[in-house]
């Protein structure tokens, strides 16, 4: 598997040229990478007119993933979904808006791409017991159900799969009921570029999935922002060769090299040897999931690589997270009910030992039980009226029966409590209570009258 975004830089930073062109530092500076960061000089292609060593780079991701076509982003997965929404709804008759029906814990990169697409939503709520904020499984039943019911077929059903707690939606049987009802599956795997490399492969196109974008530093060796839009097989005829435009609509003009090159890189690690480092990693995980079981902390469900732990009733995500903090273990997520590790085949074998030292044992039985997120509320007006309207911040106390001008959550996990648009129901304002909203952003008065 050859490298040659990497090959090109590393060419470059030995032919010791004089660097007239940008960026600034010309090689040099003290973090030691500035050697590798290159702009678009001759001969290094262009992200989104790539006909060199950018597109044999991804011509190769392509044929790892078995994908018809595979799209770098530097700009992590927000660029990839904004990107395949492009796609999705890019057809539309005239004067009619297009529909994309939508699990309701999809990320805020969501939410921005209808503000500046300016389609529709319907909102499937949630519907299961154990559904929280983060974490709301559609399941196939409940999207046949809501598929049936519309007068006629979204531009397409979007879902988040693996979700931030780690939750699986049954990706094939949800493409078959997509394509059954002639519309398109997108998903955000934002959490899951390394499923296809599984002893069952179940990446999303390995599925049935139309379109989908991973962000491959979640989980695989690649810098921050290294991320993959990836087109299926049988996609629309189109979506190839307009991916490119719709990923340089929401894309910046200097993407960076440095994450290039790692992309570039990531190709050759997956090609050789990877499957077999992933399998091991596997083993240990799950053996460290069994070890905490038997230490009497409660694991949920969850996609391979991930371990979610429910915090016992007489503690907290949070409190677990600055416990295992100190004893120099960091968490990727926590909150008041929840505790998330995620791990890949770069974890050394001393990195579980240490969790397992630093967890320690748990005696109390019962966990907490998160509450169920907010239901949709009233629509006043779309995301885009809602997101460009003049707004201000209020106190979260004071928020109730107003319109919601932005998602008021952090990143992580970005999953919105109320969508721009929405009326603050008083689920959402015990929710914002709940996590510690203390601020959020809603449509100045008079303003929803206006665009009603």
């Amino acid at each position: 598997m050859d490298t040659p975004i990497a090959d090109f830089v590393r060419a470059y930073q030995r032919a010791d040229m004089a660097r007239l062109h940008m960026p600034g530092h010309k090689g040099r500076g003290s973090l030691g990478c500035e050697r590798l960061d290159i702009s678009e000089v001759n001969g290094a292609d262009a992200l989104y007119e790539a006909e060199g060593i950018i597109a044999r780079s991804e011509e190769n991701a392509s044929r790892i993933f078995g994908s018809a076509a595979t799209l770098y982003s530097t700009e992590g997965s927000s660029q990839c979904i904004r990107a395949m929404l492009r796609l999705v709804t890019a057809k539309r008759p005239r004067g009619a808006r297009p529909v994309i029906l939508a699990a309701r814990n999809a990320h805020k990169a969501f939410v921005y791409a209808a503000a500046l697409l300016d389609f529709d939503v319907i909102w499937l709520p949630a519907e299961g017991e154990g559904d929280s904020l983060c974490s709301q499984i559609l399941r196939p039943e409940r999207l046949e159900k809501a598929l049936t019911a519309l007068p006629a077929p979204p531009a397409a059903v979007y879902v988040t799969s693996p979700d931030y707690l780690g939750g699986q939606a049954d990706i094939s049987a949800m493409a078959e009921i997509c394509h059954r009802h002639g519309t398109l599956l997108a998903v955000d795997n934002a959490h899951g570029a390394y499923l296809h490399f599984l002893p069952a492969p179940a990446h999303p196109l390995d599925l049935g999935a139309d379109i989908c974008c991973d962000s491959a530093h979640k989980t695989l060796p690649v810098l921050t922002g290294g991320a993959y839009l990836h087109i299926g097989k049988n996609a629309p005829a189109d979506f190839c060769p307009g991916a490119k435009a719709a990923m340089a609509l929401f894309g910046s003009t200097s993407p960076s090299y440095l994450t290039l090159s790692s992309l570039d890189l990531c190709n050759k690690y997956l090609a050789v040897g990877f499957r077999e480092k992933l399998a091991a990693t596997l083993v240990l995980v799950e053996q460290t999931r069994r070890r905490i079981e038997n230490r009497g902390w409660h694991l949920l469900p969850s996609d391979p690589l991930r371990l979610t732990l429910a915090a016992p009733v007489n503690s907290s995500g949070t409190a677990l997270a600055h416990r295992l903090r100190d004893r120099g273990v960091e968490c990727e997520f926590s909150d008041p009910d929840f505790l998330v590790l995620m791990a890949t085949p770069e974890n050394p074998t001393r990195d579980f030992s240490r969790l397992l030292e630093a967890l320690g044992e748990n005696g109390c039985l019962r966990y907490r039980r998160p509450p169920r997120p907010a239901v949709p509320g009233e629509r006043i007006m779309s995301v885009r009226q809602a997101l460009l309207a003049p707004h201000r911040s209020i106190p979260a106390e004071k928020a109730l029966g107003r319109v919601c001008a932005g998602p008021s959550v952090s990143c992580p996990p970005a999953v919105p409590i109320a969508v721009p648009g929405e009326l603050i129901c008083t689920r959402a304002a015990a929710l914002f209570e709940y996590y510690g909203i203390k601020t959020v952003d809603v449509v100045c008065d008079g303003e929803f009258q206006a665009k009603s």
